[in-house]
């Protein structure tokens, strides 16, 4: 019998359960970071090791004496320097090239770029048939178009002239760049443009102010190209100059071997020569054109 004074008890609450301690978040591991670390290191040093022997055995050439078959370049030397830059007028043939390469780079760009512009922001009934031709282009080999752009160039009396390097280097650089920078073009939002009208800017002013800053480094990625393809063609300036006087860097390299002999110092100092400039131009505009290749992997 329950009496008043009796109390009921109620049954005790489970105790919470005790809280895991947090894990601090990581980084995620990659599939790369479990591999050895020799792993990595020995393929890429044997592949640096390849890549660098070529050019340590140009400069074992150039920098040793005539006739020495030392592996090392000591005593150091710089007759050969001396030999193709003022004997074999080497002098003359770095400003022809340096001219070439700079006046195609500016032609194509400028081109390039109108032309990129046109194919990116407008629509026209031939832009697909366009495209295609541009496209199809490409597959034509520099050899084909030597027939078509002599005979042109000799009734224009534009043989024998640095100009018809110049146009013949642009006219083959155009239609890969076009693509290129209207790849580039399409990438930026068409609502910049719409903004700069609004505001009272005509279509060439708003390409200017705003378009044209964030095409930087594309214009560079087309730039480069076009200025390192005229600086190292050979075949437009080997059939298009005949005066000794307008001859570029790879035609004079190629005098530099005969039927006979070769001189291989000389030739190794030509060959240092002709890459120094193109080491020059990428060391500086490296950051720009890594840009640019990722700005036109990017579809818009």
């Amino acid at each position: 019998m329950i009496t008043k004074d009796a109390t009921i008890s109620a049954p005790a609450a489970p105790a919470p359960p005790a809280e895991e301690p947090r894990r601090r978040p990581g980084k995620k591991r990659r599939a790369w970071d479990e591999v050895p670390r020799r792993h990595i290191y020995l393929p890429l040093s044997l592949y640096l090791l390849f890549t660098l022997i070529p050019f340590y055995w140009i400069l074992l050439f150039a920098l040793r004496p005539a006739g020495s078959t030392s592996l090392v370049p000591w005593p150091m030397t710089f007759d050969h320097f001396d030999k193709v830059w003022n004997d074999r007028s080497f002098g003359t043939y770095f400003q022809n090239s340096v001219l070439i390469a700079v006046a195609t780079l500016v032609m194509t760009t400028l081109v390039a770029l109108a032309g990129g512009y046109a194919l990116a922001r407008f629509d026209f009934r031939i832009k697909r048939g366009f495209m295609l031709a541009l496209l199809c282009s490409q597959f034509v080999p520099g050899a084909l178009l030597l027939v078509p752009l002599f005979q042109i160039f000799a009734k224009l009396q534009m043989i024998n002239s640095l100009g018809s390097v110049i146009i013949a280097e642009t006219v083959f650089q155009l239609p890969l760049s076009m693509i290129l920078i209207s790849g580039f073009i399409r990438n930026v939002p068409y609502s910049l443009e719409e903004a700069a009208w609004v505001d009272g800017c005509d279509r060439f002013t708003a390409f200017r102010i705003v378009v044209l800053p964030l095409l930087r480094p594309g214009l560079i990625a087309v730039g480069s190209f076009a200025f390192v393809h005229a600086w190292n063609h050979f075949l437009f300036a080997l059939m298009f100059l005949s005066d000794q006087s307008k001859q570029t860097i790879p035609v004079g390299l190629n005098t530099l071997m005969s039927s006979d002999s070769v001189d291989l110092g000389a030739l190794a100092a030509g060959g240092i020569i002709a890459a120094v400039p193109v080491v020059i131009v990428f060391a500086f505009i490296q950051k720009w054109l890594i840009t640019g290749f990722s700005a036109g992997a990017v579809k818009g």
